[in-house]
């Protein structure tokens, strides 16, 4: 994961905010450029219209790219003062110009949008260790309906990696049993098996598809008459 990536994971840009802090349209694209450390570095800083940040370092003194920024290996104090000086430029853009976002992926903030909209009911961020990872449940009785978190795509699909986000949804047993024989329907992650199944929220899943799933576990939470 870069620099940028790890900064920005979750936020996406308030591009008239953008403008105000000194960002220059080119094509589809926000640009801007910033010298920092000094005046001994500049940054070229890039959005693009999904909210993806990319940032390319110059060392001025020799006009070229400072390339030791982005090798794990490389070491050293001066090294190190470069990266901390970048990073927290990095920070001031996203404090200024950024909103911050329940989730990482698209389809989980999406997900997530529509449970506000239909429940009221938000993520609630519960672990330390984990402060990706929310639970949505009833506020009258406190039960959980569905569980985003996020964990390395190996945890579900063996032979792969990367971080992703997935849903853990209640539903009854016999329909667990019948999704997990369908393809991107697998068993519950630190869930009870019988009675939660996960997908990933990478849109293997249809949104509409998701959210009926979801309904049918929030009504498992309602008071019976």
């Amino acid at each position: 994961m870069t620099f940028e990536d790890n900064i920005f994971k979750r936020y996406s840009p308030d591009f008239e905010n953008l403008k105000f802090f000194g960002f220059k349209k080119q094509k589809q694209n926000f640009i801007i450029e910033k010298h920092f450390k000094e005046n001994l570095f500049s940054a070229v800083i890039v959005v693009t219209p999904d909210g993806k940040v990319s940032g390319t370092v110059y060392d001025l003194e020799n006009n070229d790219e400072f390339l030791p920024l982005r090798v794990e290996n490389s070491q050293g104090a001066f090294v190190g003062e470069v990266r901390a000086a970048y990073e927290e430029l990095l920070e001031d853009i996203r404090d200024k110009c950024f909103v911050k976002k329940y989730y990482i992926f698209p389809q989980a903030n999406r997900i997530t949008n529509e449970i506000i909209n239909k429940y009221g009911d938000e993520p609630e961020f519960l672990w330390k260790i984990s402060p990706g990872s929310g639970v949505f449940r009833n506020p009258e009785n406190k039960k959980w309906y569905l569980a985003i978190l996020d964990v390395d795509r190996s945890k579900l699909q063996a032979g792969t990696k990367g971080l992703v986000e997935v849903a853990d949804i209640k539903l009854a047993p016999e329909k667990i049993e019948k999704f997990i024989k369908e393809k991107h329907f697998y068993p519950a992650y630190h869930m009870n098996k019988k009675h939660w199944i996960t997908i990933i929220l990478d849109d293997s899943v249809a949104d509409d598809v998701i959210m009926g799933l979801i309904e049918e576990s929030h009504r498992f939470t309602e008071k019976k008459s």
